[in-house]
């Protein structure tokens, strides 16, 4: 929570981009209170993220940031950002009241209902991925990569929130077309804005809308970033899907790379998506009816099942290592 105040309040870009201060100082800068700004330095200096450079009286006290804090939580184009991490917690803070209600009803809570410190939160966390690594990623599977090179090939993008992931394939093959679409009207504005500020939006467009309305055997192949674990009826996006592609053309699915089976003594990646899953995805799942309920720690399992129930005859895990939390699937 006082990284998610560090990070909203623009106290760390304010010491990153704009040296060190003391707590009237950055209180000037980023036009918020003084007491408040001196309370939150001293914090982040006791648990070591900011340095004391000179002690004195509590508001003489000049503050900054080391390097490896500031890139943590500043540069939006590092693979170490985790600044949106905290913008998570931000977004489940006030849906609390909300969540004890639905563990006791049954009913969830949406994406659109967590607002944008979630939206944000999820597409800055994966963006430096998406920019960095998913371009070398996709080389590394031959016969997908010189797909998705031919001039013309036509790309989905389902479930593409803030669009970087649409971004990242417009640019890793700039002769193909790429559509994004997502259910969350203010996440396809954010990409559409992102695609045109990257000079990408010849080539990607977004829609609003759901992937049942998608056209007949129109695309070379589709792409769900980190999406199925949060959809209410992934059977039924995945069977549009299926029928929106050529015959033979893949679907690429990229999700959290949990254990094969449960067990009670889970590694931090299991913990830490378990979290994820109580506060964000599996509320996000149940926020329509029906739901299968999926919950962040989809094994790979449950997957298939979700795949062959949506008429896809095949499912397996491409040879893509060292991406961040993820497995990447490629079900035909």
């Amino acid at each position: 929570m006082s990284t998610f105040l560090g990070d909203r309040l623009g106290w760390y870009r304010s010491l990153a981009e704009d040296g060190p201060a003391t707590p009237p100082e950055l209180a000037e800068r980023t036009g918020t209170d003084a007491r408040y700004a001196r309370e939150w330095l001293e914090q982040q200096t006791v648990t070591g993220l900011l340095h004391l450079d000179s002690d004195g009286a509590a508001d003489e006290r000049v503050f900054s940031i080391p390097p490896a804090t500031a890139e943590v939580m500043t540069d939006r184009h590092s693979l170490n950002f985790l600044a949106p991490i905290g913008r998570m917690f931000g977004a489940v803070g006030p849906a609390l009241p909300r969540l004890l209600d639905a563990y006791r009803t049954g009913d969830g809570i949406s994406w659109a209902e967590l607002g944008d410190h979630a939206r944000e939160g999820q597409a800055d966390a994966n963006r430096p991925w998406f920019e960095h690594r998913l371009a070398d990623a996709l080389r590394t599977v031959e016969d997908l990569h010189g797909l998705l090179a031919r001039p013309g090939a036509r790309v989905l993008d389902v479930g593409s929130g803030g669009g970087w992931s649409s971004i990242a394939l417009g640019r890793a093959y700039p002769d193909a077309a790429v559509h994004g679409i997502d259910i969350d009207a203010p996440s396809v504005v954010m990409a559409a804005a992102n695609a045109q500020a990257a000079g990408v939006s010849d080539r990607v467009r977004f829609s609003h809308g759901d992937a049942a309305e998608l056209p007949a055997e129109h695309y070379d192949a589709a792409f769900a970033f980190e999406c199925v674990h949060d959809m209410p009826r992934p059977v039924d996006v995945l069977a549009a899907v299926r029928r929106s592609l050529t015959p033979g053309a893949p679907l690429i699915v990229m999700d959290e790379a949990v254990a094969d089976t449960f067990a009670p003594d889970g590694d931090d990646l299991e913990r830490m998506m378990y979290g994820f899953s109580l506060f964000v995805c599996l509320p996000d799942g149940r926020s329509s009816s029906p739901s299968t309920a999926t919950g962040t720690v989809m094994r790979p399992e449950r997957l298939r099942e979700y795949a062959e129930a949506a008429g896809f005859g095949s499912v397996e895990v491409l040879p893509i290592t060292d991406f961040g939390f993820f497995r990447f699937y490629r079900i035909t």
